[in-house]
């Protein structure tokens, strides 16, 4: 088989599906064609925001990304902000709603209804949609060549949507690495983002399974590179929960992540309330100085990690300098990163075609006549909250419009 089109979208994900449909309705006589190495498109779409696909965020903006591109990713969010990604699907037929917390999501809370609407309007548009076709080679001699398993596809025009590899089980790859470097791109390798983080803690294990509501800061040299706030989930070998997940994207091996178990109460008051347990509890073992304070494990966790570790000492026994210690550790409670989960469970990842080689106005490279970036093939990453979905909307928006 050997088709011609228009344009050819390599990837028919968020930014693929979005790019194919604002590129029709400007242009409405394009000729365009997605490719999908899926046997579906949008198959990470309907996994995100925990199946109910967290679409956006009220407070987009480049300050809360990181990568290469962050600098001139600005410039995307103005011409697409929040707003005018919402009006976006409400004239594709999806309402949207915000949360306590300033995201957005579909107002049936299904992700399958954000799918639906894009799939429904390609077809509309008449945008030819290929599944299972996986990429073997494309050429670039005036026009773009591609070649799949089952045909080649000519075009004039080429847009990479391939994504990254975070989720290799719902198709994450890294094809778009393979095809920009092929196409003389600097390319910053992908790495996982948004996932659990692997620490070093003689506590950890003891702490296995738990939830704490928490404050969590990530530490370089003893000083501060990220702090969050939320959740926190103690595993086997890793911190996980939304909070940990944002600082992941900065998180290297030799930092340190300390998690304020009472971010609502200065270390002077967690003092002064030790104290008076002191004196409640007098007789009762020193495990039970935080009762009515922190679960039971994470208390002994607490006391371990000041240095206050037998327990058969009564409450009276303690001294004003292990209370402060105990008082200090609640408030940073430390943590060795080691690393982080790995691409199978990361909801994102970091790297991408450097930013310095793609126009922010038009999302054309700056390298190959012709060629359009957009979403996670480009290095840029935001945190959780629908930031990296908002991305991959509106860059897809922009390069469509550009064609």
């Amino acid at each position: 088989m050997n088709r011609t089109f228009d344009v050819i979208i390599i990837g028919g994900g968020a930014a693929g599906l979005v790019c194919a449909i604002a590129a029709k309705r400007k242009k409405p006589r394009l000729r365009v064609a997605i490719l999908e190495k899926n046997e579906r498109v949008g198959k990470k779409l309907l996994a995100t925001g925990n199946g109910r696909c967290n679409l956006t965020h009220e407070a987009v903006s480049a300050a809360h990304y990181t990568g290469s591109f962050q600098p001139q990713s600005q410039a995307v969010f103005d011409r697409v902000n929040t707003a005018a990604l919402c009006g976006f699907f409400k004239e594709l037929g999806l309402l949207t709603v915000r949360d306590s917390e300033e995201r957005y999501y579909p107002l049936c809370k299904q992700a399958s209804a954000v799918l639906d609407v894009l799939r429904f309007r390609c077809e509309a548009l008449g945008v030819e949609m290929i599944c299972g076709a996986a990429i073997q080679r494309i050429q670039h001699q005036g026009g773009f060549t591609v070649k799949t398993a089952d045909g080649v596809w000519t075009a004039d025009k080429l847009v990479i949507a391939a994504g990254s590899k975070a989720a290799p089980k719902l198709g994450g790859s890294g094809s778009a690495a393979d095809i920009l470097q092929n196409m003389g791109h600097r390319f910053v390798p992908f790495a996982p983002a948004l996932c659990p983080v692997t620490v070093q803690s003689d506590i950890l294990k003891p702490l296995r399974g738990l939830r704490a509501a928490a404050a969590v800061s990530l530490l370089r040299g003893g000083k501060p590179v990220k702090a969050a706030r939320g959740e926190v989930q103690f595993n086997e070998d890793n911190l996980s929960g939304i909070c940990v997940f944002d600082l992941s994207l900065y998180a290297r091996p030799a930092d340190t992540i300390t998690v304020d178990l009472l971010p609502d109460y200065s270390q002077k008051e967690i003092f002064t309330f030790l104290q008076q347990h002191k004196t409640l509890f007098a007789k009762q073992p020193a495990d039970n100085l935080f009762t009515g304070i922190l679960q039971k494990r994470v208390a002994q966790a607490v006391l371990k990690a000041a240095s206050i570790g037998d327990f058969s000492r009564l409450s009276a026994q303690l001294s004003d300098k292990e209370l402060h210690a105990a008082a200090r550790t609640a408030k940073q409670l430390p943590f060795a990163v080691k690393g982080n989960a790995g691409f199978d469970r990361a909801q994102a990842c970091t790297g991408g075609v450097h930013g310095s080689e793609i126009d922010a106005y038009t999302m054309r490279s700056k390298r190959q006549h012709h060629l359009y970036v957009c979403g996670e093939a480009i290095d840029l990453c935001g945190e959780c909250g629908g930031y990296n979905l908002h991305f991959a909307f509106a860059s897809g928006i922009i390069a469509g419009e550009s064609l």
